[in-house]
């Protein structure tokens, strides 16, 4: 497998964690010109955006450090723009949640950034 097929299966398997776990899946992959973001969901009056991180094993540290401030910059502004283009309000409750997956080990840090 490639790497954006990896990153979808694994993707898949967050959305069913979150699933299981409450959340309310809204979309998978929302992509614009400026960037993407893995998962977007509501999980009672917050829309949550969520970035999953995979590694096979412990060897390049755990999957939560890989996303840096860059990448949490990144985020936050893809969700300002889905926000505004879903004219949601801009003081909508927004929360940013990381999946990481180590090996078959799924862990959600709610409230990441």
């Amino acid at each position: 497998m490639n790497t954006r097929e990896i990153g979808s299966t694994y993707e898949s398997l967050a959305a069913s964690f979150l699933k299981q776990a409450g959340y309310d899946i809204l979309e998978q992959n929302y992509r614009d010109r400026s960037g993407e973001i893995d998962l977007i969901a509501n999980d009672g009056k917050y829309y949550v955006f969520i970035e999953v991180k995979y590694r096979a094993n412990g060897k390049k540290g755990d999957p939560a450090e890989a996303v840096d401030a860059k990448k949490q910059f990144k985020i936050r502004n893809m969700a300002r723009r889905y926000l505004y283009r879903h004219h949601l309000e801009e003081d909508t409750p927004c929360r940013f949640d990381v999946v990481a997956i180590l090996g078959q080990d799924v862990r959600l840090i709610q409230n990441a950034f």
